[in-house]
């Protein structure tokens, strides 16, 4: 099978494509065959070897990061951490899915889905594909929206409070947007002029341009402040919020979310119901994943970036 691998950390040129063997599940597994994966901000940060935590804290993090994921380079060789596709056969003591079903899973960071095909365990993040989403709509779901509606139930979001999602225009941040609107709340998204039109797409009820306005510097305050790009200065994180206010940040928490398949079935039924969509900025072939990392590291991509396995989407 088709598979990109990754064995030194460098730019997105040491992304290599290679024939390899197609694995074998065993009896609780599923042999999935990969039609949509993504390029996820995760998967770029691993190949550049950049945690992204601001540098003081990049730097006592990275001795640790080196020893957990690799010296050199990383040792789970193939990237990818989620994806969406069809079931092409299972273990024989799998009893939850058969050959045939489409569904949508993150493997999260044992990675493994920048390849045609990839087992994992039936007990596993995953459910059925939302039957109203095509995969490239699926596959971007199964991990950063997870990921959003995890962290978001922290904050017990109730109907009518306030709550501001800063970076609302890249993949965590429009699931942001659109989960904590299901939950209730009126939201406020921050982002760059060019992407003010289709953050107030998803439901905003108020859209900052921060190239042009610091919204810690406005009169409103939040119930919830919640940081989708980790870039909130520590001296303002708390200039907005209201007295019992809560400040969430992707990067601070998602290395301590547990990711549960009964979630990923809740947003599957937010998919199917119309309350959740995918924004897809570009959509790349497994043959160009050196462009689409190239794009994700310019910092500037809308939503979501996809890599097809194969021509159906």
């Amino acid at each position: 099978m088709k598979a990109v691998i990754c064995t030194k950390y460098g730019p997105p040129e040491v992304l290599q494509i290679v024939d390899i063997p197609k694995p074998i599940p065993n009896d609780k597994e599923l042999l999935v065959r990969i039609k949509a994966t993504t390029a996820h901000i995760g998967d770029t940060k691993i190949r550049r070897f950049e945690p992204g935590l601001g540098a003081v804290r990049d730097f006592f993090f990275k001795p640790i990061m080196r020893f957990m994921i690799g010296f050199r380079g990383p040792r789970k060789k193939i990237l990818g951490m989620e994806f969406s596709g069809d079931v092409e056969s299972i273990g024989k003591n799998v009893t939850k899915f058969k050959p045939g079903d489409s569904v949508f899973a993150t493997t999260e960071f044992r990675f493994g889905t920048y390849a045609e095909y990839c087992c994992i365990s039936e007990d596993g993040v995953l459910a059925a594909k939302p039957e109203n989403f095509s995969h490239a709509e699926a596959a971007p779901v199964s991990n950063a929206g997870l990921t959003v509606l995890i962290n978001l139930r922290k904050a017990n979001i109730q109907k009518g409070q306030r709550v501001l999602i800063y970076g609302a225009s890249g993949s965590v941040g429009t699931y942001a947007v659109q989960i904590a609107k299901y939950l209730g709340a009126e939201v406020t998204g921050v982002c760059s002029t060019s992407n003010l039109e289709m953050v107030k797409s998803l439901g905003v009820e108020k859209a900052i341009d921060y190239t042009k306005e610091d919204f810690t510097e406005q009169e409103d305050k939040y119930d919830v402040i919640f940081d989708a790009v980790g870039k909130i200065k520590f001296s303002k994180r708390k200039k907005s919020l209201k007295k019992t206010g809560i400040y969430l940040s992707a990067l601070a928490i998602s290395g301590n979310v547990i990711l549960k398949a009964e979630d990923l079935e809740y947003l599957k039924n937010l998919c199917e119901s119309g309350s959740l969509r995918t924004v897809i900025d570009r959509t790349y072939s497994i043959d160009q994943i050196v462009e689409a990392h190239k794009y994700v590291d310019k910092g500037h991509k809308k939503g979501n970036v996809v890599v097809l396995m194969s021509t159906s989407p």
